[in-house]
């Protein structure tokens, strides 16, 4: 049997290596010149939220010297460490283009008596294989926003994936669009360095102690499991209000629901708090609403009021859309381009995704248990 898995990042690597532990031929392709390019640019202070026992990707812990919570470089260290454990050997600087049934034997993988059911198009030629995971995960392509006025704005306007470091950006105030973990991590970092910080928060947020009682938050999930998101919801607001109070006192939008429910109803992650709360408390960090429009330096926002700032920063999210990957199969995509399954059946025979569902518990954890529910579904 063969597969082809699209994109070396964990969810990649934890596909390859979970095929291959079960005599699979694997062909993993990479656009990018390295394993886990994305965590190789993402900005220095980066950190995971999730604990390092529950991060670590199939048969291969991390090592206890990287601490509670991996750090960037780890992450990089790992990722390498794990494709070289595995022996696993990414065709590097292959863009894929299109996948599409097969109706031919025309291609460089084609092997065997049986003809492959996939053709995988790329910049180098095409592939053929028996079954293709897609493994480029949810971070995809950044989101930009449309704001009105926005080519109008004379400083530095960042997504925060280009982001590195504060010394990086101009001197003066920054305005943060986005209130989720890497836009509050980036505030943060901004106000720590001594510069004024706004974040303009759009909608109604969540918030999420990093740890509580000594338990990383994102080691609570079995509360949800055992009792369901909502019930779980009801049982920890209490605490949670107790721990860091609710969102109207840091001046956002209480959601009406509870964390939990706004993973599982609405796919969006809480803010996982590392001290931006209290630099928002202290007056470091400036919360702002809605963000309607940019004239030149001003920004304007729905209260009616506006302020100057010399950097923009988008912590505006990602978004995945694989109509034009899959030309043949849209019925396994949402209207946006989603898989309507990650981690099981797509729906098209031997066409798989992975990691493609957003989870409370740490994306690394989520792309370890859809992997290895993939492979099992591809080898029984």
């Amino acid at each position: 049997m063969t597969a082809i898995v699209i994109g070396a990042g964990p969810a990649g690597l934890a596909m390859a290596a979970c095929l291959k532990r079960k005599g699979v031929r694997v062909t993993l392709l990479e656009q990018s010149q390295a394993v886990g390019n994305a965590w190789r640019n993402h900005y220095g202070r980066l950190h995971l939220h999730t604990a390092r026992e529950r991060s670590g990707l199939p048969h291969r812990p991390m090592p206890k010297h990287f601490g509670r919570y991996p750090s960037r470089l780890n992450m990089i260290e790992y990722l390498q460490d794990y494709a070289d454990h595995f022996d696993l050997h990414p065709q590097f600087g292959i863009r894929v283009e299109t996948v599409r049934p097969n109706t031919s034997v025309d291609a460089t993988s084609a092997t065997g008596p049986d003809t492959p059911r996939w053709r995988v198009e790329h910049t180098q030629g095409s592939h053929l294989a028996d079954t293709v995971i897609f493994a480029t995960g949810l971070n995809g392509t950044p989101n930009l926003p449309d704001i009105p006025g926005l080519d109008s704005f004379p400083g530095q306007i960042l997504h925060s994936s280009a982001y590195q470091s504060p010394e990086t950006l101009p001197p003066g105030p920054a305005l943060v669009v986005g209130f989720g973990n890497s836009g509050g991590e980036i505030a943060l970092d901004l106000a720590q360095s001594g510069r004024p910080v706004s974040m303009s928060v759009r909608g109604p947020v969540n918030i999420l102690p990093k740890e509580f009682l000594g338990v990383p938050i994102t080691s609570l999930g079995l509360l949800r499991k055992l009792f369901g998101h909502r019930l779980a919801d009801r049982l920890t607001a209490p605490l949670l209000r107790a721990k860091i109070g609710r969102p109207e006192d840091y001046g956002l939008i209480n959601p009406g629901k509870g964390p939990a429910s706004q993973v599982v109803e609405d796919g969006r992650i809480p803010l996982i708090d590392i001290g931006t709360l209290d630099a928002i408390k202290s007056g470091q960090i400036t919360i702002r609403p809605g963000l309607t429009a940019i004239d030149g330096n001003t920004a304007r926002f729905t209260d009616g009021q506006s302020a100057p700032f010399d950097t923009l920063l988008l912590a505006t999210g990602y978004r995945v859309d694989l109509h034009a990957l899959l030309p043949d199969s849209p019925q396994v995509l949402d209207p946006q381009g989603r898989p309507h399954v990650s981690g099981g059946p797509s729906g098209a025979d031997g066409l798989y995704f992975c990691s493609y569902q957003a989870s409370a518990e740490g994306q690394l954890r989520q792309s370890g248990i859809e992997a290895q529910a993939i492979a099992d579904l591809i080898t029984t």
